[in-house]
């Protein structure tokens, strides 16, 4: 029985973090915003144990920050930032797609290419009608797969980390967008092409415009702005009448 509990527990505790994940990625929790296990705890009718194991986790990932004597709060990244996250995904990617060119589409490479152009054509679709939600559990689904073809788990969940940042530092600034098609990466399906021909210079060519489309947006965005709208959304959250969600 204890052992079975353990389980249960750690169940709960994933469970937890992944609909924390969500709703941080989702922009319904955005950057700045406190909150405690208890307010928690009560929000999902658990008990505080696996709320803050998994508050410890999504700490862990860089998704919170513990804010003293006031629990946990999501972690406010700056453009800065947000660069130098660009910066270390690009060098991960460019060595995960110079790997793969090298050893070419195997038979068996070819096949889970199948699944990650089904991923593609997925996020694109949502870049392109401007449904944010939806596009980033494709886009993060699409270069997990992708990165995944180089059979390196620390590769690949090192990537989906910088990924899974990257986004929390952008949702908040893409949901003020008038047009939030135009600030989206639409090419998933030519980089899967690419590296399916094992192109060198084609993927080389869209990886570059990828970081390049990621680093021209957040040249435009208004830091004032960004930090004004996460300090009255950080207030709102602070308020213990609204429980634990917006």
């Amino acid at each position: 029985m204890a052992g079975s509990g353990a389980v249960t527990r750690n169940t709960l505790r994933q469970q937890i973090a992944d609909a924390l994940r969500d709703e941080v990625l989702a922009g319904r929790l955005p950057p700045g915003t406190e909150f405690t296990v208890k307010q928690i705890a009560e929000q999902y009718e658990v008990s505080a144990t696996p709320v803050r194991e998994a508050l410890v986790d999504l700490s862990a990932q860089g998704l919170l920050e513990s804010a003293t004597h006031r629990g946990f709060r999501v972690r406010v990244y700056t453009v800065d930032d947000f660069r130098g996250m660009v910066e270390a995904r690009s060098l991960v990617v460019d060595g995960i797609f110079r790997r793969l060119v090298e050893r070419g589409t195997s038979a068996g490479v070819a096949e889970q290419l199948v699944s990650v152009r089904r991923r593609a054509e997925e996020a694109e679709r949502a870049a392109r009608s401007g449904s944010l939600e939806v596009l980033i559990g494709y886009d993060l689904r699409f270069w997990r797969e992708l990165s995944g073809l180089v059979g390196n788990a620390y590769i690949t969940e090192f990537l989906h980390s910088i990924r899974v940042r990257c986004w929390v530092f952008a949702v908040p600034h893409l949901q003020r967008e008038a047009h939030v098609g135009s600030a989206l990466w639409d090419r998933h399906i030519e980089l899967v092409d690419a590296v399916t021909r094992a192109d060198a210079d084609d993927v080389r060519r869209l990886v570059h415009s990828y970081n390049e489309h990621a680093l021209d947006w957040a040249s435009g965005l208004d830091p004032a702005a960004g930090a004004e709208a996460e300090g009255q959304n950080a207030a709102r959250w602070a308020d213990p009448r609204r429980g634990a969600r917006a």
